[in-house]
């Protein structure tokens, strides 16, 4: 910083007929006189700043925007820093308060550096979440947070290492000791770890969101995730329970997610009497007419009604179709028309629904047996 000491003391040889002339100290006319020019000089970086936002104004992109917002309120305490570098150059005569006020200053203006980088990273999150961008969906708005979250981490972890080397401390003998350390928290903590790690995979992949319904066929786990937590998953079962699940778990399960169907499915078997085998035809065909004229049932899946069997005691159809809502109520709303409608199609062909049943052929009476009194059909 030689250049700014040469630069403080011209400026107080050029002051000093005036002091002379006040009958002042040289040090505070020339203090009185950096003041005043951070104050010009705030003024004149408050304007500038107003300048290039309004051309960033302008521009069709909105990251500019960001930048500059993110840097006006930072450039105005830069002023004032450099005041205060000129000012150490009055002090020629107290070396060791020189050198500390010299290391607080460079602190500074490592943690302005800092602060600007925050406010970009904050400003971005804004503008990614921002309405203009249209309604995001709730992962989308999770990651984007989460990632926002995690910048910011990682940038006051340096800033302030940053500082630490600024004062005269050796980050590389406390990076040393961070890593043995490290690896000993690592033990002690590997669980409190995992169950982090699993939910920054959780807010990085999203297979689930805060309101989604979820379910693992490994695990007892279904239900309504009510909250996303660093450590754990609060999810809230269909019997109104909470059921606290640690993130590390959904790094080993698999995991089921209803909330994302995009239809519901309607699969069901229907089985006919064997002596209505020549109405299947016009059966299916009737049933598949009514499911493609059906107002709830998603056309663009697949649809099928077919003849599948010959059952045990019955003729049996499938019928396989997809319904427009994901919604578990309104879906065993039109599951129950479709069925009712199916077996209006059969009764309206004369045909039965078969049941169970078995015949027994009888083709000669038992000796000694003079009739079949009392002996029914086996049902």
């Amino acid at each position: 910083m030689a250049g700014v000491d040469d630069s403080t003391r011209e400026l107080v040889e050029w002051l000093h007929p005036v002091a002379n002339l006040l009958g002042l100290p040289d040090y505070l006319v020339t203090i009185s006189v950096l003041i005043v020019m951070g104050l010009i000089g705030r003024w004149l970086v408050q304007r500038l700043m107003h300048r290039i936002g309004n051309a960033t104004g302008q521009t069709k992109t909105t990251w500019d925007d960001a930048i500059v917002s993110a840097a006006a309120r930072p450039a105005e305490w830069v002023m004032w820093l450099m005041v205060a570098y000129m000012s150490l150059g009055l002090l020629e005569s107290f070396d060791g308060l020189r050198v500390f006020l010299r290391q607080t200053a460079d602190t500074g203006l490592t943690l302005l550096l800092g602060w600007f980088l925050h406010r970009v990273v904050v400003n971005i999150e804004a503008e990614l979440l921002g309405s203009h961008r249209g309604v995001r969906d709730s992962d989308d708005r999770a990651a984007i947070s989460a990632t926002a979250r995690l910048i910011r981490m990682a940038l006051w972890t340096a800033v302030i290492l940053m500082m630490l080397q600024s004062v005269g401390v050796s980050i590389s003998g406390l990076l040393a000791f961070g890593g043995i350390g490290g690896i000993a928290i690592g033990f002690a903590a590997r669980d409190l770890l995992a169950n982090f790690l699993g939910g920054l995979s959780i807010y990085l992949d999203r297979p689930f969101t805060v309101g989604d319904w979820i379910r693992s066929p490994d695990r007892e786990i279904e239900g309504t995730v009510e909250h996303i937590g660093w450590r754990m998953t609060r999810i809230r079962t269909f019997d109104q329970r909470p059921l606290y699940v640690p993130n590390a778990v959904f790094s080993n399960v698999a995991l089921e997610n209803p909330s994302r169907m995009r239809n519901r499915r309607i699969y069901e078997t229907v089985g006919i009497r064997y002596a209505d085998v020549n109405k299947m035809a016009i059966i299916t065909t009737d049933v598949k007419a009514m499911l493609q004229a059906h107002d709830a049932i998603d056309l663009n899946r697949t649809l099928m009604v077919n003849f599948v069997t010959c059952g045990p005691s019955s003729l049996d159809f499938f019928v396989y179709t997809f319904t427009k809502t994901t919604d578990w109520a309104t879906y065993h709303g039109i599951k129950e028309d479709v069925l009712l409608k199916i077996l209006a199609i059969i009764e309206g062909h004369g045909a039965e629904v078969a049941f169970p049943t078995r015949t027994l052929h009888v083709e000669g009476l038992p000796e000694g047996v003079s009739d079949l009194k009392g002996v029914q059909p086996e049902s």
